[in-house]
């Protein structure tokens, strides 16, 4: 890979540092984070520009610190060889890695107080979470189903939460709502980030929650969780008011509803008889999935 070579040639060793932080990531969390910013400041406030260097900072805290710190500390202690959600080729885990990762963490704690003591608490909290998946004797994410409420809590719900923390602002409750409703939609994506991982995960001893249910069953939690997931935001709207005469934001949601859709249930029915890279592929197509959700739900609530 003609940059990853070109990355050794500038960093030397420091380049595996920076791979497991996983920067293929970042753009993803940080779209996902900004999320709550913009329901907190709507068009008015993203147009002036309120509360942007406060988010500005804890958007790097959040993302660069809190996750990729720890997405260090899992690679510290998996060790795959294979390609890993965002990071294809992993190096080898160099050494420190589990300490770097923690370190980062920590500072990004130290500066989260400078965001007031609601988004501390809350980076505290997806902090505590982050050791409890991924260091033993914890290690929750080897544990089928603490693996997946750890995730669908601190990425699905307390990600975009955090955005809106990070501005000061009070919550409001259709858009608190509407945050929440991305906790069953993690819910519904986690599993389909282990199904190319089946092999490797049983080979390393963790009972994931993928590998407890087989791919199909967990195609059909993913399923479940999605419809429970647009039916929150659903009921979001309606507390937020909006009615048959705005019939925009509505089908704004029902067409990420649609995209979900036509990535999973091809998928339910084939997925005895995928390959692990056709099930990679699957996670990035759902990915696309949330990233449509995402959008849909700033437009609807911005519009």
């Amino acid at each position: 890979m003609p940059a990853r070579a070109a990355g050794y040639r500038l960093l030397g060793g420091g380049l595996d540092y920076l791979l497991h932080l996983r920067p293929a990531e970042w753009p993803i969390m940080a779209a996902h984070t900004s999320l709550g910013y913009l329901l907190a400041v709507r068009f008015e406030g993203l147009i002036e520009g309120r509360h942007a260097g406060a988010f500005g900072a804890g958007l790097a805290l959040w993302v660069l610190c809190l996750n990729g710190g720890t997405l260090a500390i899992n690679s510290a202690f998996d060790r795959d060889t294979a390609d890993i959600a965002y990071l294809r080729r992993p190096p080898p885990p160099p050494p420190g890695l589990f300490r770097f990762g923690l370190a980062l963490m920590a500072a990004g704690q130290l500066g989260a107080f400078l965001l007031g003591w609601r988004f501390a608490a809350a980076y505290g909290f997806c902090f505590l979470l982050s050791v409890l998946y991924s260091v033993p004797p914890a290690r929750l994410k080897a544990v089928a189903g603490a693996d997946w409420l750890i995730n669908l809590v601190g990425f699905g719900a307390m990600t975009p939460l955090a955005g809106w923390l990070s501005t000061g602002l009070p919550l409001r409750a259709p858009e608190t709502m509407a945050m929440l409703a991305f906790a069953p939609l993690f819910a519904a994506f986690y599993p389909l980030t282990q199904l190319y991982q089946l092999e490797d995960d049983r080979h390393r001893g963790d009972r994931t929650f993928a590998l407890a249910l087989g791919a199909r069953r967990s195609l059909a939690v993913a399923l479940g969780a999605t419809f429970m997931a647009f039916a929150a935001l659903a009921a979001a709207g309606a507390a937020a008011g909006w009615n048959v005469a705005a019939p925009g934001r509505w089908a704004l949601i029902g067409t990420a509803l649609a995209g979900w859709l036509a990535v999973l249930l091809p998928w339910h029915r084939r997925a005895e008889t995928m390959t692990p890279r056709e099930h990679e592929r699957g996670m990035y197509r759902a990915l696309a999935a949330w990233g449509l959700t995402d959008i849909a739900v700033v437009i609807s609530w911005l519009a």
